[in-house]
């Protein structure tokens, strides 16, 4: 119920401030941005037609650009960033975490982004330099370099008055880190223990050394699930020497998550998670053309199929009207079994040795309802043009294509996912070409041994 109350407050403010545009009343509108938070103003520029967005900008306060921006989508991000020149990038973005300013740089061209680099301090950049050579998919991409470490010889008294020394230390800090005096990752020291210990306790006595660190290159989707498994707030990272190199926390994982469910759903429809609601026409349609043109050339490969069989519809014409019914039965089978496999994938359910009972599985899911279907369907058509002969070709046409959808909504992603191509992308036009194929096949097909 609150995120209900949240989403409508947001949709309400959206339509306050576009009223407050139209109208003039610029003072209005800073007000009630400074009565948002930086992510509440990063989702309204979000929500808003360009036109409205380049005001709603211009009125946000520059101490609060930079935290802002880390919020929006990629798209949006180019789009402000672009207009910048290194300087103002760098006024923009300080202050911003190590990760999310190395998020930030990774939107813009090299050129501009050595130039950001070199406007920094030598700290600064070694650190944004030090996760930009990772890829952006990996522990290494995700990870903040700002780190606790103590040693195990130290006290617990002596940890306490290093922590005072600070005004503030990392967000979500729930461990201090222990390594050598060769910054090898030994263990963790929980803030909790810390609190409630005896001072004089050394940290080597309370210390936990049964913590696995993440490896800097694992991939993001596998940091998400140890991170889900664990229930971690944050993990160490060390490279491959076993040196700490920074730490993942809560709230980048929770990007990643997010980010995977944008993708395995706008993928599907040939659409990138980042893309910007409000984007121009042409960019847009661009973006789209190459999807629509890959779905064009397996529409004309399943029409190729009902031409080479365009005798057989010139003598039974009501083939025509029954021929869809298998293609899209099969299309709806394979495409439960698809996303299944996508998003098993994800998780990392699916393995080599696991993959045949799947598929066993599957099949016979694909019998009992092809069979079901296939009586229901016969059934109908006898009804309807009082043909048995007709009545068990679609039947036996449905059960042949029904199978196939079992077979290829399974097979297909994990075969893209060998080759290292997206399964969400790619998964359902392959699926859909090989359906509509199938389908028509198997059903003008022994049309065509009966009726010709």
């Amino acid at each position: 119920m609150p995120q209900v109350k949240e989403s409508q407050f947001q949709k309400d403010r959206v339509a306050e401030l576009s009223q407050a545009i139209d109208s003039g009343s610029l003072y209005q509108v800073r007000q009630m941005i400074k009565t948002l938070p930086t992510a509440g103003i990063a989702h309204l520029l979000e929500s808003s037609p360009p036109k409205t967005r380049s005001v709603l900008w211009q009125l946000i306060d520059k101490d609060a650009e930079g935290e802002v921006i880390q919020y929006l989508n990629e798209d949006l991000q180019h789009d402000i960033l672009s207009e910048l020149n290194a300087e103002q990038v760098v006024a923009l973005t300080e202050g911003l975490e190590t990760d999310d300013l190395a998020d930030i740089l990774q939107q813009l061209p090299q050129q501009v982004t050595r130039q950001v680099l070199q406007a920094m301090g030598q700290q600064d950049r070694q650190r944004v330099e030090s996760i930009l050579s990772y890829d952006e998919d990996t522990a290494g991409g995700m990870m903040n370099t700002d780190t606790i470490t103590v040693r195990p010889r130290h006290t617990l008294e002596l940890v306490l008055r290093y922590l005072r020394r600070h005004d503030s230390i990392p967000e979500m800090t729930d461990n201090l880190h222990v390594v050598n005096r060769g910054d090898e990752f030994l263990g963790i020291l929980p803030l909790r223990k810390v609190l409630v210990s005896d001072p004089s306790t050394s940290v080597r006595e309370v210390m936990r050394e049964d913590i696995d660190a993440i490896p800097v290159d694992m991939e993001a989707t596998q940091v998400a699930q140890l991170f889900e498994l664990h229930d971690w707030v944050s993990a160490p990272v060390v490279d491959h020497e076993g040196k700490l190199v920074g730490r993942i926390t809560i709230d980048d994982v929770v990007d990643v998550i997010r980010d995977s469910t944008e993708h395995s759903l706008m993928s599907m429809a040939g659409l990138d998670e980042e893309d910007d609601t409000f984007a121009p026409v042409l960019k847009t349609a661009r973006r789209r053309a190459v999807w629509l043109g890959v779905n064009l050339m397996t529409a004309v490969l399943a029409s190729l199929v009902i031409y080479l069989f365009q005798d057989t519809l010139d003598q039974v014409v009501y083939l025509a009207v029954l021929m869809p019914i298998v293609a899209n039965m099969g299309g709806v089978a394979g495409t439960q079994t698809l996303t299944l496999v996508i998003r098993s994938l994800a998780l990392g359910q699916i393995t080599p040795a696991n993959s045949r009972w799947f598929l066993a599985r599957e099949l016979g899911v694909a019998g009992l309802n092809g069979l079901l279907w296939a009586c229901v369907i016969a059934i109908i058509v006898f009804l309807w043009y009082r043909d048995l002969q007709l009545s068990y070709i679609i039947a036996a046409a449905m059960m042949i294509n029904l199978f196939t959808a079992a077979l290829a909504g399974a097979y297909l992603p994990l075969f893209l996912n060998r080759i290292d191509v997206d399964p969400a992308l790619a998964g359902s036009v392959a699926l859909t070409t090989v359906t509509d194929l199938i389908g028509f096949s198997a059903f003008l097909g022994l049309a065509y041994m009966f009726y010709v």
